[in-house]
């Protein structure tokens, strides 16, 4: 298990060249190791250990366990309230009758499989980004990421990217919608992973964590534990057999299932890191449609990678860029050392004021 996982340690090496941002990198590097991380934790409590353990009378335990971890367990979820000990065992574990609702658990069978469904969904936009992008910035960073270079080596470089922008300029616009669109992609993920946890959960999940947060203020005569609905640790179970008479026998089990004591503070913990990384990746979009609407916005944001050099170079370039030639300067911003983009903008200035006059 361990070995088809082992790739993942990639992800925690630092990039020698970004060809994203922060908030891209929480989705494909933050988030998937957090469910990788989540879908190992519960595939080894499944695993060592038992996930299950269930009491009946007249059943072998082992068959018990087995039986109830296949075809689910269940609660009752009109039994919620009342004394435990007196009036039931534990919320939802009550004697019931036909007229009662009845709630199946099959959840816990699947939680590791769509975590892991999960952090493949939040890297196919880094995929396809990467495989879209394919190494244009590292080819156009060169060595020029290093402060210690020689200056022979430098000018000849910087010449390169001028004359890289200059040649293909107003024509880069498709390798940054690309980006865009990846970055869309995100946002669309993140939102559909809530819904879709929310339909795995039975639709539990877009309440839980603020349910568990109203949980902890309320007293403790008061309050129902939202975790102990959504995971509950005692259920029951009804095993089915022949008889000496070959008449149908009902066994009524009782069932402990600690792999949820496990399951329900993951759960806590992804609403939380949901909400904050769709209202980040949101706030992303915001900001990505006012750059590509706002020229004056790209300059400044220009101007925050070059403060060495003068605006009136940083005012000519936005000009003349449109927005795919721009966000590949400002991509090679964030790679280039900051004494060496200055210069490279003012020779590209001084090149794109030239090549208008002639």
């Amino acid at each position: 298990m361990f070995d088809v996982f082992g790739s993942v340690k990639g992800l925690l090496k630092l990039d020698s060249v970004y060809i994203d941002n922060n908030v891209f990198r929480l989705h494909y590097k933050a988030t998937v190791i957090i469910l990788i991380a989540f879908s190992l934790l519960v595939t080894s409590r499944q695993y060592i250990g038992d996930p299950i353990d269930c009491i009946v009378d007249e059943i072998p335990l082992n068959v018990m366990d087995t039986y109830c971890w296949i075809y689910s367990t269940f609660t009752i979820p009109n039994r919620g309230n009342g004394r435990i000990g007196k009036d039931v065992i534990q919320p939802g574990v009550a004697s019931h009758t036909d007229r009662d609702e009845v709630k199946y658990h099959k959840y816990y069978q699947w939680v590791c499989f769509a975590l892991f469904f999960q952090a493949i969904l939040f890297y196919v936009p880094r995929y396809l980004w990467k495989t879209w992008e394919g190494g244009r910035i590292k080819m156009l960073v060169l060595d020029l990421n290093c402060p210690v270079v020689t200056e022979e080596c430098k000018e000849d470089r910087k010449k390169l990217l001028v004359d890289y922008f200059t040649t293909n300029l107003h024509q880069q616009n498709f390798y940054a919608f690309r980006f865009f669109i990846c970055e869309a992609l995100n946002f669309i993920n993140v939102v559909g992973q809530i819904y879709f946890m929310d339909l795995f959960l039975d639709g539990e999940f877009t309440t839980y964590g603020s349910d568990v947060v109203k949980f902890t203020e309320m007293e403790p005569e008061e309050r129902g534990d939202p975790m102990s609905r959504v995971f509950p640790k005692v259920t029951k179970c009804t095993f089915h057999k022949y008889g000496p008479s070959g008449s149908v026998q009902t066994f009524d089990g009782l069932c402990v299932l600690p792999l949820n004591i496990v399951n329900e503070k993951i759960y806590v913990f992804l609403w939380f890191w949901f909400v904050l990384l769709s209202i980040g990746t949101g706030l992303m979009m915001v900001y990505r449609v006012c750059v590509i609407c706002f020229m004056k916005m790209r300059m400044y944001l220009l101007r925050s990678r070059a403060r060495l050099g003068p605006f009136e170079e940083i005012e000519t370039i936005t000009k003349k860029c449109q927005i795919g030639d721009w966000f590949i300067l400002y991509q090679l911003s964030r790679n280039i050392d900051p004494l060496i983009f200055k210069e490279l903008i003012a020779d590209l200035a001084k090149k794109l004021e030239g090549k208008e006059r002639v």
